[in-house]
């Protein structure tokens, strides 16, 4: 019988399953990346097949992408005549990482002189180039140019970082972390539904404090939040992350603003707010207390008898009480399956949609990549089932954009 971490672990979304990846190495030194770049994708369930420069060959061989991909691994047009012509038709995307200056110059210029440039210029799906080079060279106008000029005609870009470089300098140009460049890639053959849209999303704990060292806050891990951030994003919209303390990092492509309090995140969230949104997607675990008094130095222990607790404000009560307000989506955290807090949260806080999930349940709520929620909303109710947080995020953002169609396209359900 399989044992429920072993079944948590595979309700890892899938996203790139049954996708063809072409992937092309260029000969940067960032390119023994590739190794487990390819590894990765390949959880994502994507079918990897690798090209190579001569110059890459440098820097990793072939036999381990080989080995990593388990597909050959092209090296020359003339290893198996006409693979720059077959491959690319079989392929649904190409990405380039890392993409040196060279390769980005023959691609915006047209020149195919070996097996990555010939299949660049044969293949006709969408294309994902993550460069990587010294900071000088990735800032030069002529590489500029040369990068502008394939964004033009629809290439996506992920990355560079800015960071130390293995020449010992320090600026943009190291390879887009791993991550980053499979969501780019993720992004890419994901349907744009949420483009034109603000999507304001919180997440993670808030801290209050009770003197300089100590704080109440609670378990969350800031995960729930940040799948959707990233979801969002894929989907097309402009995402504003903002963000108790967490370990996580903030999605590439999304603004990060980065709070402490519950009054930060209220200042934040009606900042945001106020410039225009779509929807507000309240993942947060905002602190319902906060210590009436707020020692300014750490106190002694054995002073303290009681602690004297203040409400801090509502953010959705604020935020839906205003007249041009975003679409609500808030999140109802319980104990147990009953919906009925949950219902009247929603009801009396005005939301116009709310994510109820029992904690108690195993695999869902705080700290877990999994999750099991109802998402409640005037029409109706959506139970998911045990899945991870980044199917959950898609489940929440599709059931938003079926309201919202409802709402504005009335005439063509009728129809």
């Amino acid at each position: 019988m399989r044992s429920s971490s072993a079944a948590r672990r595979n309700q890892k979304l899938k996203r790139l399953k049954n996708r063809s990846v072409l992937l092309g190495v260029s000969g940067g030194v960032a390119a023994y990346k590739t190794a487990d770049l390819v590894r990765r994708l390949k959880d994502d369930g994507a079918s990897v097949t690798v090209m190579m420069t001569g110059a890459a060959q440098q820097f990793i061989t072939p036999l381990s992408l080989q080995v990593a991909s388990q597909n050959t691994v092209y090296t020359s047009i003339f290893q198996d005549p006409l693979t720059h012509i077959s491959l690319p038709a079989q392929a649904d995307i190409m990405l380039i990482a890392p993409a040196t200056a060279n390769i980005i110059a023959k691609f915006a210029n047209g020149i195919a002189d070996d097996i990555l440039s010939t299949a660049f210029l044969a293949f006709q799906g969408p294309v994902v180039v993550a460069p990587s080079m010294n900071w000088k060279m990735y800032e030069h106008p002529v590489f500029q140019a040369n990068l502008k000029r394939l964004l033009s005609l629809g290439i996506r870009q992920v990355g560079p970082e800015s960071g130390p470089l293995a020449c010992g300098e320090e600026g943009a140009g190291r390879l887009a972390e791993v991550a980053a460049i499979i969501d780019a890639v993720a992004a890419a053959m994901t349907e744009q539904d949420l483009a034109g849209k603000k999507v304001i999303v919180s997440a993670g704990p808030t801290r209050e404090y009770l003197d300089p060292v100590r704080f109440i806050s609670n378990r969350s891990s800031g995960k729930m939040g940040f799948s959707i951030a990233r979801a969002a994003l894929r989907r097309g919209a402009e995402v504003v992350l903002i963000s108790g303390p967490t370990a996580l990092k903030s999605p590439s492509g999304a603004v990060l603003r980065q709070v402490d309090t519950a009054a930060q995140m209220l200042r934040a969230v009606t900042e945001e707010t106020e410039k225009g949104a779509s929807v507000l997607i309240m993942a947060a675990a905002v602190a319902d207390f906060r210590p009436a008094e707020q020692a300014r130095t750490k106190m002694e222990k054995q002073r303290v008898r009681a602690i004297a607790l203040d409400r801090t404000e509502d953010i959705i009560t604020r935020i839906a009480s205003r007249k041009k307000r975003p679409f609500i989506v808030g999140f109802a955290a319980e104990t147990g399956p009953d919906l009925k807090r949950a219902m009247l949260k929603m009801q009396t806080k005005k939301m116009d949609m709310i994510v109820f999930n029992d904690v108690t349940e195993e695999g869902a709520g705080f700290e877990t990549d999994t999750n099991s929620v109802v998402i409640i909303d005037r029409k109706g109710k959506v139970r998911t089932g045990l899945r991870s947080k980044d199917e959950i995020a898609d489940a929440i953002l599709d059931r938003y954009l079926k309201i919202k169609t409802r709402l504005y396209f009335p005439i063509l359900l009728k129809n």
